[in-house]
């Protein structure tokens, strides 16, 4: 029976090999000459128990987001919400909130046990700052139990725990002492010219396809920034060789949805777990990554940088040609 179940589990395991090969590293060619995880923002104003943080339930264990409350943020992004302006996430596309009754100066946490278990506090651990984003207000505090928690212009960090995939702002308003938070700190909320009726501009895929005037059609995040490659890279395994410092130059593109794409190829688009606990996508299985360098939409000041990094055709392959 033993032999017999070995036997079976490595045809098994074979055969995912096999599928996972099939859809990763068979391309490695390069090519010639549509923050952010995007979702509806539930406003969800719960049971107040007096003490400010929502309902009594305290949460459900298996939520997505208490599976991975004890993660790192790693990667932060920004999520461009209709409803709530521009909202900073996780690595996962999570939505980030703050606390009122916290304080940012000092920073100090005053959410503890029951309140933990359904808001739990974000570790400070590798959290880099969102692209574009002041990395200077990310910080972190010490709490009460002698973690790290996470801040952002010295307020604390939380998830929520009924939000359970990327996009979600279960959380937004609940017991109204809770708040998706800017990339400032400050209280997420729409900007006053996108409110106004017919001001506010139309939003692109997580990933999409732009017409570069020099580079031909390119992959974009949904910000419309130049996602690029980077040659060191490989596919199969899939590996990423920028780690560290080289993360704050070239920022990782948080996990998309395959359905909030246009216009890309679909082969090997899967999420890369790296090493450093930082959740990154992929196109054909290709680690893709934004530039620090590049300020508006439409820069492609990453091309060509020490002739490794460069922008992506809609094919997952690296446009290896200088602008």
């Amino acid at each position: 029976m033993a032999t017999w179940r070995n036997a079976s589990l490595a045809v098994t395991a074979a055969a995912v090999l096999a599928l996972t090969a099939t859809a990763c590293g068979q391309d490695k060619g390069s090519a010639s000459p549509k923050g952010q995880p995007v979702g509806n923002a539930a406003q969800a104003a719960g049971s107040d128990t007096g003490y400010g943080y929502g309902d009594g339930g305290y949460g459900s264990a298996n939520g997505a987001a208490s599976q991975t409350a004890a993660k790192s943020a790693g990667q932060l992004a920004v999520w461009d919400s209709k409803e709530l302006g521009k909202v900073v996430t996780d690595s996962a596309g999570f939505t980030l909130y703050r606390f009122d009754k916290d304080t940012a100066s000092p920073p100090k946490s005053n959410c503890d046990g029951d309140c933990a278990k359904l808001w739990p506090a974000v570790p400070a651990g590798s959290a880099v700052a969102a692209p574009g984003t002041d990395a200077s207000l990310i910080g972190e505090v010490a709490r009460a139990d002698g973690t790290k928690q996470l801040t952002i212009a010295g307020w604390p960090m939380y998830r929520y725990t009924k939000d359970t995939k990327a996009g979600d702002a279960m959380g937004q308003g609940v017991g109204g002492t809770w708040h998706a938070s800017a990339p400032d700190g400050k209280k997420a909320a729409p900007s006053a010219d996108s409110s106004e009726a017919g001001a506010e501009k139309p939003s692109l895929p997580g990933l999409s396809v732009r017409d570069d005037a020099k580079l031909g059609k390119i992959i974009v995040d949904s910000r419309g920034m130049t996602v690029y490659r980077f040659k060191k890279d490989s596919a199969w395994p899939m590996k990423s060789a920028c780690t560290g410092d080289c993360l704050k130059k070239w920022p990782v593109v948080a996990p998309v949805e395959k359905k909030d794409t246009e216009g890309i190829i679909q082969k090997g688009f899967v999420t890369f777990d790296r090493p450093d606990g930082i959740k990154q996508q992929s196109v054909n299985c290709w680690p893709i990554y934004t530039y620090a360098g590049d300020s508006k939409p439409g820069d492609t000041n990453g091309q060509g940088v020490g002739g490794t990094w460069w922008a992506v055709s809609p094919e997952g392959k690296l446009i290896a040609t200088t602008k």
